[in-house]
């Protein structure tokens, strides 16, 4: 098929630093860090306000462990 997708997996993701570029690629680093062993800080959510509101309140809904926090670079 023209548009197709091969993915092999399951491969373990490990918690990392993450720099959100732009919002669609955000909320896919955001379902990554989700699943992801350990805690991960994404910088640049700005993106993400623009795009989906309530989003924090959301995915908590549905179980997720997420919450907003002030970094150094922020204060």
């Amino acid at each position: 098929y023209k548009h197709s997708a091969v993915i092999k997996g399951p491969s373990q993701l490990k918690a990392a630093p993450i720099v959100v570029p732009d919002i669609r690629a955000g909320l896919a680093f955001v379902i990554a860090a989700l699943v992801a062993e350990g805690e991960s800080v994404l910088t640049g959510i700005e993106h993400l306000d623009r795009g989906y509101e309530r989003l924090e309140e959301k995915l908590r809904g549905l179980g997720a462990n997420i919450q907003r926090v002030e970094t150094q670079s922020q204060l």
